[in-house]
């Protein structure tokens, strides 16, 4: 197998190797749309799967304060901070088994403090607006995007965007950030429109969702499929894949390096 090729996020400068580790399952297992429960991985797991993903290629890293205690323990087990591209989140917080949006100013800036700190980590590579359904609102009507402007230009974050759900939303982030992540796969390809603004202006895109939360990846076939679909479209930077089973994982960059070669 030939190594993981690494993408360019847009004009960024970033390059993020094709599939990134999504860490939601280190974290969170209440309130998540996957088909089956889970256990939340102990210290050793985590660190295991993140030496396997290492090795395997990848160097980028998707988390969130709403991933429960994700952050906090990737800032203990991550190791070699130099190796990894780490992109987390502002706008939603997982409280008390509920999620809650909060886009003021103070309120980002807090969680981007907390990211930081929780992280062990004096920048973040990106950071996206977590939203909430509403994209249009929150690019325009809060301070989001001002606030987070601002951290870029003081060097705290590398590059900005929008973890969105609208193309009006998607399309919109790029002309003022850097970097949109999109749901794309075989059954949702509604957000296709960003993928080409992104690609005609030297954005950033990643993908979420390529799996739709394992609604769609029953086997090694379907989990084949869903990455060749997600990872050969023009315009996709990475397709971010939460797992915490080994074999998946490696079985997700041997799939994934297939398809980029050609070999499907």
């Amino acid at each position: 197998m030939n190594g993981l090729p690494l993408s360019k996020l847009g004009d960024t400068g970033i390059m993020v190797s094709c599939l990134g580790l999504g860490t939601v399952k280190f974290g969170r297992n209440q309130e998540v749309k996957y088909p089956q429960g889970f256990q939340i991985p102990g210290d050793r797991e985590v660190e295991n799967l993140l030496q396997l993903a290492r090795d395997l290629g990848i160097n980028f890293l998707d988390t969130a304060p709403a991933y429960g205690s994700s952050e906090q323990r990737l800032g203990r087990l991550l190791r070699d901070r130099e190796h990894w591209i780490i992109g987390s989140k502002v706008g939603e917080e997982f409280l008390s088994s509920k999620s809650q949006y909060r886009f003021d100013r103070e309120s980002v800036q807090r969680s981007l403090e907390r990211s930081l700190r929780d992280l062990r980590t004096d920048y973040l590579d990106l950071v996206l607006i977590h939203s909430d359904g509403n994209d249009m609102h929150i690019l325009d009507s809060t301070d989001c995007v001002e606030t987070l402007v601002q951290a870029k230009e003081r060097g705290l974050v590398r590059a900005i965007g929008l973890s969105g759900k609208t193309v009006e939303g998607g399309i919109h982030a790029l002309e003022l950030m850097d970097v949109a992540m999109v749901t794309y796969n075989r059954t949702s390809t509604v957000e296709e429109p960003v993928i080409d603004y992104a690609l005609a202006h030297n954005k950033g895109i990643l993908i979420k969702k390529a799996f739709d939360s394992g609604h769609i990846a029953k086997g090694d076939e379907d989990s084949r499929l869903a990455l060749e679909f997600a990872l050969t479209r023009a315009g996709v930077s990475s397709v971010i894949v939460g797992t915490i089973n080994p074999r998946h994982l490696q079985s997700n960059v041997q799939n994934a390096v297939a398809a980029l070669a050609g070999e499907s």
